[in-house]
């Protein structure tokens, strides 16, 4: 079965060098130099994975990754030159997978672009047994990947579901970040790579922002992070 990919950067040379690596390793690749281009390219056929830069010369490209996220939902990796820590964690609140910055190597990009469509393939794939759990006020829909505190239903992307999901299945147990790396991001936890942290906050402020949950996510140094879901046990821990 083909692969598409939407590589949406200004950067013309850029686009033809990751068609030509791209294309060597099975990917259909598509390019838009603009916002206004990706846009109507998402809209005409599915991709697999779209690659985003966030500098655009029509449109910022934080806005196109929210405009994708909510309508669309399909897996976006940022590609850029902006290293700093508030870039990333703006991309990756507003609904981007992952995030790699310019310049990169190409087998690394080649990887991550493997484990954002691997982890949405498991997602969409349905399950065997029960396809709804219950974690006290907490909901999982496994078929819709959807999961909901009392009448509060999360917008999630796919990181966050595992996530939560996983932190769900060990509360008030030491999740490791290796553990997390490797059954959410699907590769081996690297300290320099600040992505899982990204994933942790962001999904941090969505459970904060949710009615009547008080509990939360605790990082427990030298060890992981920790999921309370009662907020009498997450004052005392």
């Amino acid at each position: 079965m083909s692969r598409d990919v939407l590589i949406v950067d200004d950067d013309v040379d850029l686009c033809r060098m990751l068609a030509s690596f791209l294309g060597q390793h099975g990917w259909i690749v598509h390019a838009g130099h603009n916002g206004q281009r990706a846009l109507e390219l998402c809209r005409s056929k599915p991709f697999e994975v779209i690659l985003l830069d966030i500098d655009l010369s029509d449109c910022s490209g934080f806005d196109l990754i929210r405009e994708i996220h909510d309508s669309m939902g399909t897996p976006i990796i940022v590609i850029s030159g902006r290293c700093e820590e508030t870039d990333r964690i703006v991309g990756l609140e507003l609904g981007a997978d992952d995030y790699i910055s310019k310049p990169f190597s190409l087998r690394e990009l080649f990887a991550r672009m493997g484990a954002v469509v691997r982890r949405s393939g498991q997602l969409a794939r349905s399950p065997n047994g029960p396809s709804t759990h219950s974690f006290g006020h907490f909901v999982v829909q496994l078929e819709t990947h959807e999961i909901s505190y009392g009448r509060t239903k999360l917008t999630l992307t796919p990181a966050e579901f595992q996530l939560l999901r996983l932190l769900l299945d060990r509360p008030y147990e030491v999740c490791s970040r290796e553990l997390l790396a490797q059954i959410v991001l699907l590769r081996t936890y690297d300290p320099l790579d600040r992505s899982l942290d990204m994933h942790i906050l962001r999904l941090r402020r969505k459970l904060g922002r949710v009615p009547q949950f008080g509990g939360g996510i605790l990082t427990v140094r030298s060890g992981g992070y920790m999921l309370a879901l009662h907020p009498q046990k997450f004052k005392g821990i």
